[in-house]
């Protein structure tokens, strides 16, 4: 049996231009973390050559191109286990359409189970660069990069998306101290409602061109971000969240709405020095940057959301149970 602990994501500037269309033209940089939320991949070898598959349904078949779970069916294919196995997918927080980076994480996991049950020792550049084969170019979703990367490296990093498809994934050099106060100055409430990102990223993918101005000047925060995290100067960090929110409402129709842009306004007013949907948007986890003081108020200001205690995860993506006979 194998298990496998992959963290999800918390994105803070960036994101959009981690798509290909973009990068491939002017170059793209995230910052972002891990956090100590995640998802768990079991993989056990039965007796017989069935393929069981448990997720959110069960099935139960016997050849890798029955497989209706396209990131089980994928994953399958490309570490060549072909049959024979029990595969269980399990998530500490909803598993679809919270904006925390899930399919990248089941990506990575499930890639990194079955290498571990071949008996291969892979890195996490090589997991993230089949979990993005995988996801961008053979499933062809309308997505970015940055999510496979951050779960497969763990930490607080700044990647860079290079013309060339060169991806350079560095350790945001803050200080233990800064990077506690930060953690610390982190609230995230869920929306109450979950919701599918494909149409938003495919809306904001076909619009590249024209949010190409937007897109440049969140590139330009992630690395004012990284700077001011070195430097220590966390709540200029908070407030350009603030402005980053901005230009991120403006890639795509659904982003945010009504409902969401009140309830920023509300955590804004509370003493939120900034904030932003996580992931694509239009549901999902709401993330804010608050001061200690003003804490309190922002949890009365957006009761009765339901609050995510979050730390960052240093570690990435690693196998945590290994017998394999």
């Amino acid at each position: 049996m194998i298990v496998t602990q992959t963290p999800l994501r918390l994105s803070f500037f960036g994101g959009g231009t981690d798509f290909p269309d973009y990068y491939r033209v002017s170059g793209g940089a995230v910052l972002t973390t891990a956090i100590d939320k995640y998802v768990y991949v079991i993989v056990k070898e039965r007796f017989d050559d069935d393929i069981y598959i448990n997720y959110s349904i069960k099935e139960i078949v016997q050849s890798v191109d029955a497989i209706r779970h396209e990131l089980v069916r994928e994953a399958m294919r490309m570490t060549g286990v072909e049959r024979g196995v029990e595969i269980t997918t399990l998530a500490d927080v909803p598993s679809t359409g919270t904006g925390l980076g899930s399919s990248a994480a089941v990506t990575v996991g499930l890639l990194h189970a079955l290498h571990t049950y071949r008996g291969r020792l892979v890195d996490a550049r090589t997991l993230a660069e089949q979990a993005c084969r995988i996801e961008v170019e053979i499933l062809d979703r309308p997505i970015g990069k940055q999510d496979q990367y951050i779960s497969a490296f763990g930490g607080l990093r700044a990647v860079d998306f290079r013309p060339d498809e060169a991806i350079d994934v560095e350790r945001v050099q803050a200080s233990p101290a800064t990077t506690r106060r930060l953690q610390d100055r982190l609230l995230v409430f869920f929306t109450g409602r979950t919701r599918s990102a494909a149409a938003i990223l495919d809306h904001q993918q076909q619009r590249i061109e024209q949010s190409r101005t937007d897109l440049d000047r969140l590139k330009a925060c992630a690395h004012e971000a990284r700077d001011l995290l070195i430097r220590g100067r966390l709540d200029e960090f908070g407030q350009l969240l603030d402005t980053a929110w901005r230009h991120k409402k403006a890639l795509a129709e659904g982003v945010s709405d009504s409902a969401i842009d009140e309830l920023y306004t509300r955590a804004r007013a509370a003493g939120a020095l900034g904030g932003k949907i996580a992931g694509a948007g239009g549901g999902g986890f709401l993330l804010f940057y608050v001061p200690p003081s003003r804490q309190d108020d922002v949890r009365r200001a957006l009761a009765p959301l339901r609050e995510l205690p979050v730390a960052f995860d240093p570690g990435g993506a690693r196998v945590v149970f290994n017998i394999h006979r």
